[in-house]
């Protein structure tokens, strides 16, 4: 990860450090999508077999905008638009390539802070605060 690094980027792994077929997902992505929240890291990425489990576990977490991405383009249009603050990639669905090229679209990429986009984002938190 040290290409990271060149980016102005501080890693906090959160692990898994070495392949369990026993582990899940939200052992790893709760704590992670938890420290975004509370401000202790500002973005990150979560990965899993397809991304989709991280996205929904990410997503649960009150104050993130976690967004399963496949695309450069959606990798920077959803911080510019949407703040989103955690990329959720699928090792079994992104080569290595586009993975790299992804996560440093999403890293250098700035929210936009455009009226339009606030409103929609303070629209999302409401939802988040109301009670059911």
């Amino acid at each position: 990860m040290p290409w990271l690094c060149c980016l102005g980027c501080e890693v906090v792994d959160f692990g898994a450090y070495q392949l369990n077929p026993a582990d899940g997902y939200p052992e790893f992505v709760i704590p992670f999508a938890r420290a975004v929240a509370a401000g202790q890291i500002e973005r990150g990425v979560a990965l899993c077999g397809s991304g989709v489990g991280a996205s929904i576990a990410a997503n649960k977490v009150p104050g993130v905008r976690a967004g399963l991405i496949h695309d450069v383009f959606s990798a920077h249009q959803g911080v510019e638009d949407n703040d989103m603050n955690i990329i959720c990639l699928g090792g079994k669905v992104v080569g290595p390539a586009l993975a790299l090229e992804l996560i440093e679209t999403f890293v250098t990429a700035h929210f936009s802070g455009a009226p339009r986009y606030r409103r929609r984002l303070w629209e999302v938190q409401a939802l988040e605060h109301k009670e059911t």
